[in-house]
């Protein structure tokens, strides 16, 4: 029978899960022990994680460690999960603490804005891409000359996606404090990037 457009429409809706959804599904397979969706699990998250380990850390190596652990907690506590949040928030919340045990355990301090360096290629080519990159080197210099924590805030906001409450249950810390740090953050990027760029547009 055929099925009219505006029932076709719905159900499409229905059996087209969003990403939240998704990686809930992913995730309750997972504590079923369903290798195949852990493994999509991971792939979703590993970018993501990847990411924001690596601005806290600014060690690929130490932040593919704690990728590794942070996964092999959520294959075998999977089943804990109670839906109180979002996948993406306890996912997080996990790599959060995983980074703070690794620092202790490698003896590594919080990267201050004196230890960090920017990773710029050098490139002779005057071209669109060239002021696309270097429009993201200012940004990124920005971003890297913020204190961790309003970094932090800004990257789990602007990249990741997380609301405030979300970030202040990633991060242990109350709410108030996260917006405290988002303002603080954005008034100084605010008055650093047209510093950076000269006054020209980003």
């Amino acid at each position: 029978m055929e099925i009219p457009d505006q029932q076709r429409s719905s159900r499409a809706t229905v059996e087209t899960p969003s990403g939240d959804a998704h990686e809930l599904v992913l995730l309750r397979r997972t504590a079923e022990r369903d290798r195949e969706a852990f493994e999509s699990l991971y792939r979703a998250y590993h970018h993501r994680l990847a990411r924001f380990l690596t601005r806290m850390t600014r060690r690929p190596d130490l932040a593919e460690e704690i990728i590794n652990d942070t996964m092999w907690i959520v294959w075998q506590h999977a089943g804990d999960f109670r839906g109180s949040s979002r996948v993406s928030t306890w996912v997080m919340g996990i790599a959060y603490r995983r980074a703070l045990k690794a620092f202790r355990r490698a003896s590594v301090q919080l990267v201050s804005v004196e230890q960090e360096a920017l990773d710029v290629e050098a490139s002779g080519d005057v071209s669109a891409e060239a002021e696309r990159s270097q429009c993201h080197e200012i940004v990124a210099q920005a971003l890297a000359e913020l204190p961790l924590e309003q970094r932090l805030v800004i990257e789990l906001t602007y990249f990741l996606g997380h609301s405030c409450a979300e970030i202040a249950e990633i991060v242990d810390c109350p709410v108030n404090t996260v917006k405290t740090r988002m303002f603080h953050a954005r008034r100084k990027l605010r008055l650093r990037l047209p510093e950076l760029s000269g006054g020209a547009p980003l």
